[in-house]
């Protein structure tokens, strides 16, 4: 792969950041797409965008607002709660999302010659998304390839790690305190630790402290 072409699937946030580094150490060529979906906090985007910057590689954003007018859910909607009930999917769940990203990307992918796809989904601290799941990424990989009769990879670094194991491999990459400082995971829009309250903030920092104690930092 060192001499091969890798597109990340980019939103600047922990995960998909953890593996932008991940690629680049893994790949001789790497860019990066963003998917704007109307997104709770159009400060998403920036930080992506910001990232991408920073680490020298290109960053596309493409244009995917229609999501949001198929699927009402607190991620696109500023008059949905943040819940999450037991047996049920949480409220920030989003409707096909990452069958989507995935398939677009693939097409961008094509264009710029990349035949590895990177994303930053996990089955292990998936709170119950169902399209994060590796049964559904290895079929759309299938899909994909019969679909374009081309041969894409799509890559999930993250597949089996809970949040501690993704703060390890942040750190393994010497990407932790990046990671730590300069992403976006907080469903609030609030950088770095977040808001604290919302569930990707707990997620986040539970698996850091975690990770810290295990470490002897903490």
């Amino acid at each position: 792969m060192k001499n091969e072409k890798a597109l990340v699937v980019f939103s600047g946030g922990q995960d998909s950041t953890t593996c932008l580094f991940w690629a680049l150490e893994n790949f001789k060529a790497v860019e990066t797409v963003t998917f704007d979906y109307n997104q709770r906090h159009d400060l998403e985007i920036q930080v992506a965008k910001d990232i991408a910057k920073e680490l020298g590689v290109t960053n596309r954003v493409l244009d995917m607002t229609l999501i949001s007018q198929l699927s009402a859910n607190a991620l696109t909607r500023d008059d949905i709660d943040i819940e999450e009930n037991e047996g049920e999917l949480p409220s920030t769940f989003v409707e096909g999302r990452n069958h989507l990203f995935l398939s677009f990307a693939a097409v961008l992918a094509k264009q710029i010659g990349a035949k590895h796809i990177v994303t930053g989904v996990c089955e292990t601290d998936f709170s119950g998304y169902p399209d994060c799941r590796d049964v559904f990424i290895k079929s759309l990989n299938v899909t994909l390839n019969l679909s374009m009769d081309d041969q894409f990879v799509i890559h999930t670094p993250l597949m089996w790690l809970d949040k501690k194991g993704a703060w390890k491999l942040a750190d393994d990459l010497d990407a932790l305190e990046f990671v730590r400082d300069k992403t976006l995971t907080c469903y609030n829009g609030v950088m770095s630790g977040g808001c604290g309250e919302c569930p990707a903030c707990k997620l986040r920092r539970e698996g850091l402290e975690a990770y810290l104690k295990e470490e002897g930092v903490l």
